[in-house]
C-alpha cells in the first residue's frame, strides 16, 4: 500500500501481522472445536463469530490507516483504492446474489463472502492507481 519508510505504512504492516496471525490461530482453533463436536449452542454461536473478528479489525487497520496517513498524496491513493474495493466487492456479490436468486449458481459462498472480494478489490484498486497514475500510483515507492 505504501513505502516501508511512511511511519503510518509500518503501523498498518504491524496491525495487520498481529490480525492476521490472531484470525490464523482463531480459525484453527475453532475447527478443533468443531471437528470435535465441543461446539453447540451459543457457545457454537460465539465461536463461529471468533475468526471474523481480526478479519473486522483489518477493515479498521485499513481505516486507520487512511486517519494516519500525513501524506495527502498517499492517502488520496488509499481513497482510491478503497473506493474501488468497496465498488468490486458490491459489484461481484450483487451478481453472485443475483445468480443465486434465480437458482444459476447453489446459494452459499465458500467462504467467498463480501469481505474475500473487498480485499482483492483493494488489490485491484492498487492496480487501477498502478495504471492510471503510473509509478507514483504504487504509493510513494512501493514497486
Amino acid at each position: 500500500m505504501m513505502a516501508k519508510s511512511n511511519p503510518a505504512a509500518r503501523r498498518y504492516t504491524a496491525r495487520l501481522f498481529v490480525l492476521m496471525t490472531a484470525y490464523v490461530l482463531l480459525l484453527i482453533f475453532t475447527k478443533w472445536m468443531f471437528k470435535r463436536g465441543l461446539a453447540e449452542g451459543a457457545i457454537g454461536y460465539a465461536l463461529a463469530i471468533l475468526p471474523a473478528l481480526p478479519i473486522i479489525g483489518v477493515f479498521w487497520a485499513v481505516m486507520r490507516l487512511l486517519v494516519e496517513q500525513t501524506d495527502e498524496y498517499l492517502r488520496m491513493l488509499l481513497v482510491r483504492q478503497c473506493l474501488f474495493a468497496t465498488g468490486f466487492a458490491l459489484f461481484v456479490t450483487t451478481i453472485r446474489e443475483w445468480l443465486q436468486n434465480f437458482d444459476m449458481i447453489p446459494a452459499g459462498d465458500a467462504g467467498f463472502g463480501a469481505a474475500f472480494f473487498w480485499f482483492a478489490g483493494l488489490g485491484l484498486g492498487a492496480l487501477f492507481n498502478k495504471i492510471t497514475m503510473g509509478d507514483a500510483g504504487w504509493g510513494g515507492g512501493c514497486k
